[in-house]
């Protein structure tokens, strides 16, 4: 084992999201390639937003995409609790050292407070001024205050948060895993809350003091956390600890450029949450493949990876910075890549369970070969129901445009032939159905595509579909011939 130890640390505040899990999955594969530990953590501390059933939504996530815990509040481990709410005791302690050591204090300013001064020093050139070490000469906190006023206010328990003291004039730098060098001058920074006045720890408190007393060695986190990450290495700074390497992964992109946000995947049809992936039956490994793939690259021309081959490839120097798009033409394309690889023998128990569902009674036998034919010609498992109908029925209508296309006026005739044909031979493989059609275009001197696109319309009542002779003999003969006849009568 080695010595890396990466978290991931959602909030239950709500579901798992497809960007939550790309987080997870970074984290996990290199703590799979490096041979270290894997560790959830339960940021809970946002109680006014917390979700009854998030935190069993992100378990259930992680075990569906195959994402196992070493460390975490289901399985425990030695640097538990792992949920924040659990941590308080640890929390208070640290911020009281900070306002012990001065690089914190209380601040006692009203909402009200906090309004007149922003209003106060609004202009152009500062539309959002913060509370820093520009205003908190003139705010109501123990820096201004004498120590018998703030003492009497603390007695009093009147309402007050923590703040960190952040100093002008310094650089705060660091060199991130995917950015390299990035640096921030500390007069941009505000001087952020580390306790609300609810007593709870604000994220960046928690965040910094769980990730030290766990013993992580790499932050690997979305873009939008990297304005966050100078109050951070201010605050391991303040503490004395030396900080875990940083990684901020690039955003992920709506197809049309810009973040995809849930409004914008919600516009365009792109669901957001991974339990949306889950019942509209997309597999796990391909949603896993393609969110490897958005960032990252292996450096070769190689794009499908099953869990284990992502664990062994990937590497954080291959993470690039740039903003990718997501993409649900792609995602199903993976999506097929993957189906292909799955056992027939277990694709036919799916089958067999998804016609079920819908209303279908059929045997597994026969199943078993529709699955053989359409195993390599599918996106998705449901496919096997929603696109094959007329293996299972008869089809009830043809589509007009291939009427219009390929029924001519000889049309009806062929089929009969054909019909004919099918039952006086009982063709038995693909070949002897290619054979019977052929005999029949070539003794009417016409091109095998006059009874070729006839004959699938008829059976299948659509234009496009597997090899036309090996559905033909998935179907068998008697179905063939009644289909062709049908379609003959009625199209005429």
């Amino acid at each position: 084992m080695s010595n890396v130890r990466v978290r991931f640390a959602p909030s239950p505040t709500g579901y798992l999201h497809i960007g939550g899990l790309r987080t997870a999955l970074y984290n996990y594969l290199l703590a799979r390639q490096t041979g270290g530990a894997f560790i959830l953590r339960i940021e809970d501390t946002d109680r006014s937003r917390f979700v009854e059933d998030a935190e069993a939504d992100i378990l259930g996530a992680l075990a569906w995409a195959g994402l196992e815990v070493d460390e975490g509040p289901h399985v425990g481990g030695d640097v538990g609790p792992y949920r924040q709410s659990e941590r308080s005791d640890l929390y208070a302690k640290h911020a009281a050292d900070l306002i012990k050591s001065g690089a914190a204090y209380h601040a006692f300013d009203t909402p009200e407070d906090l309004d007149a001064m922003r209003e106060r020093l609004k202009s152009p050139e500062n539309p959002t001024p913060r509370y820093d070490c520009h205003t908190r000469g003139d705010m109501r906190n123990s820096l201004t205050l004498s120590p018998d006023e703030v003492q009497q206010l603390l007695d009093a328990g009147t309402p007050h948060v923590i703040r960190l003291k952040v100093e002008p004039g310094q650089t705060v730098t660091f060199t991130d895993a995917v950015r390299d060098e990035v640096s921030f001058a500390s007069d941009v920074v505000d001087d952020q809350i580390l306790v609300k006045s609810d007593g709870m720890p604000t994220y960046h408190l928690a965040n910094v003091v769980d990730d030290h007393h766990m013993g992580i060695t790499h932050v690997i986190r979305g873009e939008e956390w990297l304005s966050s990450t100078p109050k951070h290495i201010l605050l391991y700074r303040a503490l004395g600890w030396d900080a875990p390497t940083m990684a901020h992964l690039p955003l992920i992109l709506s197809p049309t450029g810009g973040k995809l946000s849930k409004r914008a995947a919600e516009r365009q049809g792109i669901p957001v949450l991974v339990k949306q992936y889950q019942d509209a039956g997309y597999e796990a490994e391909a949603l896993v493949n393609y969110l490897a793939l958005l960032g990252w690259n292996p450096g070769d021309e190689r794009e499908v990876f099953d869990l284990e081959g992502l664990c062994s490839a990937f590497s954080l120097d291959r993470v690039g910075s740039a903003g990718v798009q997501f993409d649900m033409d792609k995602l199903a394309w993976f999506n097929g890549q993957h189906l292909r690889s799955i056992p027939a023998d277990v694709l036919t128990d799916r089958a067999l369970g998804l016609l079920k569902a819908a209303g279908v009674d059929t045997d597994a036998e026969y199943v078993a070969r529709v699955v053989e034919l359409m195993q390599d010609r599918i996106s998705m498992a449901d496919d096997l129901v929603s696109a094959t109908g007329y293996f299972f029925e008869d089809p009830v209508a043809y589509d007009p445009t291939g009427i219009k296309k390929r029924w001519k006026d000889d049309s009806a005739e062929l089929v009969m032939a054909y019909a004919d044909a099918l039952e006086a031979a009982l063709p038995a493989s693909a070949e002897d159905y290619e054979v019977a059609l052929r005999d029949i275009t070539t003794s009417r001197e016409v091109g095998a595509g006059r009874l070729i696109h006839p004959v699938r319309l008829g059976v299948s009542g659509v234009t496009f579909g597997p090899g036309l002779f090996e559905m033909l003999a998935v179907l068998g003969p008697d179905v063939c011939a009644r289909r062709l006849r049908k379609a003959a009568a009625t199209l005429g």
